[in-house]
């Protein structure tokens, strides 16, 4: 199985708080290359529009995890993105220089930035 790529689609993806971006043709865009799953809210609205690409069986035998893209709210970063899973994604491709710049880690993952404090 390919890459699936999860799109974030609720309370702040995809709608019109993020101006000036097709929401619309960005999935469509998506979905024209790889397995799309659309999810509610994944709390991390501060990363409006947030792209998940999970790696495929091979991806993830090779050691590949989720890579979270946040900000993603141009047609170049889409398709930046689109060709790296083309490519293979996570754990058969490296994260393109590029889209380096997207990638985040939400809150509450084990790679994650510690918060102010330590919490």
């Amino acid at each position: 199985m390919p890459c699936r790529v999860t799109v974030c689609r609720d309370c702040c993806c995809g709608s019109p708080k993020v101006t000036g971006v097709d929401h619309a043709a960005q999935l469509a865009r998506l979905a024209e290359e790889a397995p799309v799953r659309v999810s509610e809210c994944l709390d991390v609205c501060d990363q409006a529009n947030v792209i998940v690409v999970q790696p495929s069986a091979a991806g993830r035998a090779a050691g590949g995890r989720p890579v979270w893209l946040g900000l993603v709210n141009d047609p170049d970063a889409t398709e930046d993105i689109l060709a790296w899973v083309r490519a293979g994604g996570p754990g058969v491709a490296p994260l393109p220089d590029i889209l380096d710049l997207y990638a985040f880690s939400p809150r509450g993952s084990a790679s994650a930035e510690p918060s102010p404090g330590g919490r």
